[in-house]
């Protein structure tokens, strides 16, 4: 495993909101001031944390502290759970060691259920003495909701003046298609970065990564990615050479955390990677991805392992994507199934087979001879998915 980023330490307890004895509270402390930048959803129902969040950062792109709740996730709360986010970050700077300001917050859990503030000061000695003696990998537990796994990945990238470090984690599971954002991810770096790039940078790894997933079509009142570089490890990121460095390892965590979200799904067990090329633009190129995406159709064709390409190419055919049926182009797992508006020749069943039966499944649509193009990961639609979000606040 890669070494951890310089200068960060972490917190991780049982705070019993949802579920006694289950992590649930989690904090990532810098030892000095860090650069911060987020990107957040664009859900009209916006969370209390994602808008203190927000204000923070507009006044400051700096943060010492992310502080980080599962259970619930004080969404449409009103002044309440306003009131509330702010008491939390109030504790939980008592606690560390650092100003209430240069604490950045996120939550996650049942939306309408207000902060259990009884519960948060009865945390507070609890994060004290766990400060530090908690690992990472703690704190990405805690965040878990309906994950089956903890989402984690670490990079170290070499820069001119020596090795800097990147460490991310993620929850999500369902409710994944974001705008701007996922679920909750939280990027660490010890790398001396300019604000301004490390934000950009964000936005734009951001766009290639969590934007381009979806498990089931919904967006978050919570989304939220938080991204902190303390430069701990005595590397600046100061020429193009070292910032295109530091953004590739960016996006690299950014990438495989999004793969990692697709592929829990919330009993998930296929990652469909669907590439559309020859539109006329980028723009109808996502409309056809995500058409296909989004189905329900083709989500139980690929979990029931069935080859059902006519789903597909309906899905395409319906997204509002400009082009002719005759020029559409289907392959699946690199084998052509349709063209010239017409089945390509042969067994497709016994073919696709293995194809269908694997873990991942690429899907290429090719619309004409146009220059744009899009990439989207996709999850199936199992059983799982129906049970799990059936039973969600029991």
């Amino acid at each position: 495993m890669t070494e951890l980023p310089k200068g960060y330490r972490f917190a991780a307890v049982a705070a019993g909101f949802k579920k006694k004895d289950r992590l649930d509270l989690g904090v990532i402390v810098s030892d000095a001031d860090a650069v911060a930048a987020g990107t957040f959803t664009r859900n009209i129902f916006t969370a209390a944390p994602v808008v203190r969040c927000k204000q923070l950062l507009a006044k400051r792109p700096y943060a010492r502290a992310i502080l980080v709740n599962s259970g619930q996730a004080n969404a449409c709360t009103g002044a309440e759970g306003d009131a509330n986010c702010l008491r939390t970050q109030e504790m939980i700077a008592e606690a560390v060691g650092v100003r209430p300001e240069e604490v950045l917050v996120a939550s996650t859990g049942v939306i309408g259920a207000q902060l259990k503030m009884d519960l948060w000061a009865a945390a507070m000695p609890l994060v004290r003495e766990n400060l530090g003696a908690s690992s990472a990998a703690d704190v990405s537990r805690a965040i878990m909701t309906t994950d089956t796994v903890p989402k984690t990945v670490g990079v170290e990238v070499e820069l001119s003046s020596g090795p800097a470090r990147l460490f991310g984690m993620a929850k999500g599971a369902g409710m994944i298609c974001p705008d701007m954002a996922t679920l909750l991810g939280f990027i660490i770096c010890d790398a001396e970065v300019d604000a301004d790039w490390w934000g950009q940078a964000l936005v734009r790894c951001v766009n290639i990564s969590f934007n381009r997933i979806t498990v089931d079509g919904d967006t978050s009142t919570n989304d939220t990615i938080l991204a902190l570089a303390n430069g701990a490890a005595g590397v600046r990121a100061g020429s193009d050479a070292d910032r295109e460095a530091l953004e590739s390892a960016l996006c690299e965590i950014c990438r495989e955390l999004a793969y990692k979200i697709v592929q829990d799904a919330e009993g998930g067990t296929k990652v469909a990677r669907i590439r559309v090329a020859g539109a006329s633009d980028a723009a109808q190129a996502e409309l056809a991805a995500r058409a296909i995406g989004h189905s329900p159709l083709v989500k139980t064709a690929l979990f029931g392992c069935d080859p059902n390409w006519g789903r597909i190419v309906a899905a395409a055919g319906r997204s509002g994507a400009l082009f002719r049926a005759e020029d559409l182009v289907l392959k699946i797992g690199g084998i052509v199934v349709f063209e010239k508006g017409q089945p390509a020749p042969g067994d497709m069943d016994s073919l696709l087979a293995p194809i269908m039966n694997g873990p991942d499944i690429e899907i290429v649509i090719l619309l004409g001879e146009g220059g744009g193009g899009y990439e989207l990961a996709a999850s199936d639609l199992s059983r799982d998915y129906v049970s799990i979000n059936a039973d969600y606040r029991s």
